[in-house]
């Protein structure tokens, strides 16, 4: 794998990262075990990312390894669950090096830290490229609560949180585009696609009051339209409500056919969830208690699909809803 080698890498950089955690035996054994808090159960998850598509080649180490775990604690935020471990394959290009590993390594650490999620176990194996990082991670939720897709009913209002739009052109910044930014905006949205925020206070503290959640990682659309399918409903979206920072503002203002990439372009890790109209001001208000914006955006319907509609009421034609694997 490197001169470091397979077990001493595991041994020197994995194994501290478990901090502790009793059932993970400090890397030791072939397995480990979990057992959720009384009254609780666990809520996993799985998500991979793969260089070239999810990050690039250039990006430095130890953000890759952060955004590898924060993109699966994301998923944990839209189930309302708090994070207790998680598993790792790395699959490792022979150009990778020790100094690579230690900074990758060292970046996952301070994600372990900042979210109390330790490290439990996985597998490390050479492959002749790209370099790929599959976690598998979990959060456990009180029993009965964890918050679906499903839930979702006509008249809910449709709501988000933070801004939309920023990963993808944070994205399109790293290759080039949005030359007319200044240096700050540019930094501020490359930051938001190197290194997302998992809500996962906010997604705790709606339990109870959202019926249905998503977490926005392939569009803003498109995982509406999850939410709709999931749920039997149709869902109208005002884009000028969408929230924006005032980087994504700025690329707005500029070119106006922004607007599709805003929508579709996912990369967010935000969430989007579905609220009863009595509901709306206490999801606003927990928003501002863990220091996270809270935006209604549109509303559910009876019906199916979604429609975007401007400023002016007219629908905004788009020719796809969001990112698509295959």
């Amino acid at each position: 794998m490197s001169r470091l080698g397979e077990f001493e890498f595991i041994k020197r950089l994995l194994s501290p990262l478990t901090r502790g955690a009793p059932g993970a035996y400090n890397l030791s054994d072939d397995a480990a075990t979990l057992a959720p808090s009384h009254g609780f159960e666990l809520v996993v998850t799985k998500d991979a990312v793969i260089e070239g598509v999810h990050f690039l080649a250039s990006d430095p180490p130890d953000l890759i390894a952060r955004k590898a775990l924060r993109v699966n604690l994301s998923d944990l935020a839209a189930k309302g669950a708090k994070p207790v471990g998680f598993f790792m394959a790395l699959m490792i290009p022979e150009q990778i090096d020790d100094t690579w590993l230690t900074l990758f390594a060292a970046g996952l650490g301070q994600d372990i830290d900042a979210f109390g999620c330790p490290l439990l176990g996985g597998d490390t194996t050479r492959t002749p490229g790209p370099l790929a990082i599959s976690i598998t991670a979990m959060g456990e939720v009180k029993t009965g609560h964890m918050t679906r897709r499903n839930g979702a009913m006509a008249g809910d209002a449709l709501c988000v949180s933070g801004t939309i739009g920023d990963g993808a052109l944070g994205l399109d910044v790293v290759r080039g585009a949005h030359g007319h930014l200044v240096s700050e905006h540019k930094q501020f949205l490359i930051d938001r696609y190197r290194l997302p925020q998992p809500r996962l206070e906010l997604g705790q503290a709606e339990v109870g009051c959202d019926s249905a959640c998503i977490d926005i990682s392939d569009g803003l659309c498109a995982d509406v339209g999850h939410i709709c399918e999931q749920s039997g409903v149709a869902a109208i979206i005002e884009s000028s409500q969408i929230p924006l920072s005032r980087a994504g503002g700025a690329v707005l203002a500029q070119a106006p056919s922004a607007l599709a990439r805003i929508l579709t372009g996912g990369d967010d890790y935000e969430l989007a969830f579905s609220v009863p109209p009595a509901n709306v001001a206490a999801a606003i208000a927990h928003g501002l208690k863990v220091c996270v914006r809270v935006t209604p955006i549109g509303r559910f319907t009876s019906g199916q699909g979604l429609t975007v509609l401007d400023g002016a009421g007219h629908p905004v034609k788009l020719s796809a809803l969001g990112f698509q694997h295959r």
